[in-house]
């Protein structure tokens, strides 16, 4: 292993940093208590994130900061406050997902390096490129490819100038990162906003397969997989848990540190991942990685299994035996939390404190001496700034410790404290210019940030606001409608409606299949829409539909899709699952990509969407009817519940499997499972999303409403009267009474909840 790979470490608190740092980590990822994916971590304040850079880098460790949610318009101020004050820590890089975020820190804030979140479901190349080209330096790669994927992906990444990192060790989600709405659905506590409530480690009713949690994956652990991942040319390994404490970090580094230093010096690996099994686990799985997908990668019970799996390597039966394996455990646990407490005693964040001494006589220079203590008092570096002009006889302002004070209290800051000022040596009635003072403040200021520029803050000018785009308007501009299909079933839907239609492309396509090549070139009124997911084969494949059709327009909910079609030229307009909640976001696609419009998430509330900035000339788009997601999964969700006779998941099932069944969770809730031919296995809401409200509520914002008129999702609940539909959604949109009773009737299971309750 000639090639330094980085070893990656979660930090949800001080004390877990500490314990990284102390276990051989890299760099450390941590959240401060705002804009970051994991708000049920203790987090860090601004002071801890300033005195944790200093730790770390005293330690050789990079600090990453996670901003890795979507941004509010409301909160885009107080993200560019917090920018403002980042640029000038020494952070070395911070991970995103809000694609507004990218925007403003590539313009005004230029020296963050930017890297890609996992909310950002990274899995084929036109992804790189997409977020390549709006300033990512790594991206997270999902965590559902496999080892060839992988390897795939590094390289074409490293080509264009872009690391990789891979998730090694801690919990799996069973859904894809990013299309994850279960939480928000269900309880309102979205995964875009660091709230997941973790529905997939929910109890459900006994499944047919005997199952309580159909859903629960085993955790990830590729500890005897690095061989593989040095090869593949990976970056940095990286470990999950910001929300696991000091103890459970400390021994996860510790144990990937030995093993990444053994196979470094031998060429071979650790044989004993003991210690891994004596902290929190729901046992190990590295079946994504070996794109093994059986249903080993399950376990029925969300719990801790260590003690479970103490008992069972010790073979131990008797109830004395079981205890004694017990104990044992606990005497391990207790000499690892011993151990690590002895290594990080010594290590502190507080601030550095300034001894700051003035003097200067009449005709001499005004000399500043700043002595910095380190933390456990010893006397650290001292700096002299002397003034370019000497003391006068003061005539009118004076120079005295009131008039310095005021100027130099600002190193009072999250990284220092003034400890003493000392004027002893400055004589009495001297004067200086202010503007001399300023400099010599401005030059310890420079010395005091590690000698690098202090980066002056930054005004970003407020958006202007664009009407909406005329093209496609009905009368009195008017909001138009557009639908959805995916069936050939429905393509008489055309003839009934002058709505825009859209035809929903499959997560997957048999190489070299014309299919849908000729659909779209027979039926040219119809806009491709293609999916979140398409890995491998099935990205080339749709990105081989678009070379061949090149349709003037198309909506992706995939950015690698999106990053073709401006490649292209070809007019895109961003899906509501790529989660856009914020004017920047929309500037990133329009001014970077192209793009000429976008869905906006249906997260977000009424409040949290009005007072989004229209770029110029660009469409905004709302849905206001379609099945509810909730996850989508490479996994096979029918394993775990109806059963499948396949052992594990293989390239087939993806094309022919259809499916569907419900699963019912403790308090009586029913969500339907369904598989859609050539699609991933996903699990939606038992009601439908209805959205009338916001017809009248946003009139002047949105361009689209858009109805979703496939079967997908519906489970086993009939089929609609589609013509009915558009009949009544049309007089909606218009205006006509009565026709929001009728779609009531028609619709009688729906919600607009997250319309309601927002981010």
């Amino acid at each position: 292993m000639n090639k330094k790979i980085e070893l990656l470490a979660p930090g949800g608190d001080v004390e877990a940093i500490k314990g990284a740092i102390v276990a051989g980590a890299n760099a450390v990822y941590c959240g401060l208590d705002v804009f970051n994916a994991r708000n049920r971590a203790t987090n860090l304040s601004f002071d801890d994130l300033c005195g944790v850079l200093r730790l770390a880098h005293q330690h050789d460790c990079e600090v990453f900061l996670t901003l890795n949610v979507v941004i509010l318009e409301q909160e885009l101020p107080s993200l560019i406050k917090l920018l403002n004050k980042l640029v000038n820590t020494g952070l070395d890089g911070i991970i995103v997902q809000d694609l507004g975020t990218f925007n403003l820190v590539k313009k005004y804030f230029p020296n963050l390096d930017l890297h890609a979140s996992t909310q950002l479901t990274t899995h084929n190349e036109g992804q790189i490129q997409f977020l390549s080209k709006i300033g990512a330096s790594r991206v997270n790669l999902s965590r559902e490819l496999n080892l060839d994927e992988v390897k795939s992906l590094t390289s074409f990444a490293h080509n264009h100038g872009v690391l990789t990192e891979v998730f090694v060790h801690g919990s799996l989600c069973i859904a894809f990162s990013g299309q994850c709405y279960s939480s928000s659905v269900s309880v309102g506590n979205s995964g875009n906003r660091g709230r997941c409530s973790q529905a997939c480690r929910d109890e459900y009713e006994t499944t047919a397969t005997g199952n309580n949690f159909p859903l629960n994956l085993k955790d990830n652990s590729a500890y005897f997989d690095l061989p593989e991942l040095v090869d593949a040319g990976v970056d940095s390994l990286k470990i999950e848990g910001r929300i696991k404490g000091a103890h459970y970090v400390y021994t996860v580094v510790d144990s990937w540190r030995k093993q990444m230093d053994k196979f470094k010096q031998t060429g071979r690996l650790l044989e004993d991942d003991s210690n891994l099994h004596k902290v929190f686990n729901r046992d190990f799985t590295n079946s994504f990685l070996k794109g093994d997908l059986t249903k080993k990668m399950f376990i029925d019970n969300p719990r801790d299994h260590s003690v479970e799996h103490a008992v069972t390597k010790s073979q131990a039966v008797s109830i004395v035996h079981i205890q004694k394996a017990k104990q044992g455990l606990y005497d391990d646990k207790n000499k690892i939390g011993d151990e690590l407490a002895e290594k990080i005693k010594g290590l502190s964040i507080a601030k550095q404190q300034l001894k700051l001494g003035f003097s200067g006589q009449l005709g001499e220079p005004l000399v500043l001496s700043i002595q910095v203590k380190g933390n456990n008092n010893e006397l650290g570096t001292t700096y002299v700034i002397e003034s370019n002009e000497q003391l006068k006889k003061a005539t009118h302002s004076i120079l005295d410790s009131v008039a310095i004070e005021k100027r130099f209290k600002s190193f009072n800051n999250a990284r220092y404290i003034i400890e003493t000022l000392d004027f002893d040596g400055l004589a009495e009635n001297l004067s200086l210019p202010f503007k001399e003072l300023a400099r010599m403040k401005n030059k310890a200021a420079f010395m005091l940030n590690d000698s690098i520029e202090v980066v002056e803050e930054v005004d970003v000018p407020a958006l202007v606001n664009h009407p909406k785009t005329h093209a496609g308007l009905s009368a009195n501009n008017l909001s138009s409608m557009s639908i959805l299909i995916a069936d050939e079933k429905d393509f008489h839907l055309c003839d009934v409606t002058d709505a825009d239609i859209y035809f929903k492309l499959p997560e997957s396509f048999k190489k070299g299949c014309t299919k849908y090549i000729d659909l779209l070139l027979k039926n040219p009124r119809l806009i491709p829409w293609f999916p979140a997911v398409l890995i491998g084969k099935d990205y080339l494949e749709a990105v081989n539909i678009l070379k061949q059709v090149r349709p003037k327009r198309l909506v992706t909910n995939n950015t690698g899709i999106a990053y073709k079609a401006f490649e292209m030229g070809i007019d895109w307009i961003a899906g509501p699952f790529l989660n856009t909640t914020n004017s920047y976001a929309l500037l990133t696609l329009q001014e970077e990509l192209n793009c000429s419009g976008a869905f906006i998430s249906n997260e977000i509330n009424r409040m949290q969407i009005k007072n989004i900035t229209r770029p110029k000339n660009f469409k905004l788009l709302y849905s206001i009817y379609h099945p509810i997601l909730m996850m989508t999964s490479r996994q096979c969700f029918f394993q775990q519940t109806v059963g499948c006779k396949k052992p594990s998941i293989e390239d087939g099932c993806m094309l022919k499997c259809q499916k569907a069944t419900t699963i019912t969770n403790v308090k009586g809730v029913s969500f339907a499972i369904d598989k859609q031919k050539g699609g991933y296995p996903s699990i939606y809401n038992d009601e439908q999303f209805l959205n009338m409200d916001v017809v009248t509520d946003l009139a002047d914002l949105f361009d689209e409403f858009f109805i979703d008129l496939t079967n997908i999702g519906s489970g086993s609940k009939a089929e609609q009267n589609k013509i009915q539909l558009i009949e009544y959604f049309e007089k909606m949109i218009s205006g006509q009474g009565g026709a929001k009773d009728q779609l009531t009737q028609m619709i009688p299971l729906s919600t607009m909840a997250q319309y309601r309750q927002g981010l």
